[in-house]
């Protein structure tokens, strides 16, 4: 079974609305980590030594966050420039986390459309996340398709309800290496894997 670490980055996490579902259905089995970024380090003062420490323990690095301004709150962007250090990292002698995979898991108010080439974004959200599938590269690491809730706005309970269920199987199938290389290839988020009625995907 693969190991899961799930890098968690909400600010007003008590106000969220679908990360508070999500969190609620993420796995508690052995292999599975939860880890706040803003509740270790409400000071953005990050042991360097243990996040590597948990980089090292687990197979499959999972940023969730919401999808804020194009890109993920600010204590992410602090742990990539603390933790991902060169020599360790990256760089000729960094190779420790070589084969690893990493992917996103985001919440986004806008909807699915909006973010196609001829939406009002203009562009695709997998293009917005091109500096983590770059660092990924940078590591050596794989870069999955990332997991995405559009449309949070205007999302019923029970849509929220049915993503949750979503999101905790694909945790639960990444951990049991359920997805193959050439399906991971072939969707555009890992959403589609795991197909949840068509009528809340607008």
């Amino acid at each position: 079974m693969a190991k899961i670490l799930v890098l968690f980055a909400h600010p007003a996490f008590e106000k969220s609305r679908v990360h508070l579902k999500l969190v609620k259905h993420i796995p508690s089995q052995q292999g599975i980590r939860f880890h706040d970024l803003y509740e270790n380090y409400p000071d953005f003062h990050i042991d360097i030594e243990r996040e590597q420490q948990l980089l090292l323990q687990h197979d499959i690095i999972i940023f969730q966050h919401p999808f804020y301004w194009y890109s993920a709150p600010a204590i992410i962007k602090q742990w990539m420039d603390l933790v991902l250090e060169h020599g360790w990292a990256y760089g000729r002698t960094g190779k420790v986390l070589t084969g690893k995979i990493m992917l996103n898991a985001i919440s986004c108010g806008g909807s699915l459309q909006s973010y196609l080439p001829t939406g009002k974004n203009n562009r695709k959200i997998r293009d917005y996340l091109l500096p983590f599938e770059h660092s990924a590269t940078l590591c050596n690491m794989e870069y999955w398709p990332p997991f995405v809730i559009h449309g949070t706005h205007k999302l019923t309970e029970t849509d929220m309800h049915l993503h949750a269920i979503q999101y905790e199987q694909l945790l639960l199938s990444l951990a049991d290496d359920r997805f193959s290389i050439a399906e991971k290839n072939t969707c555009n988020y890992m959403n589609d894997l795991i197909p949840i009625p068509s009528s809340i995907q607008s």
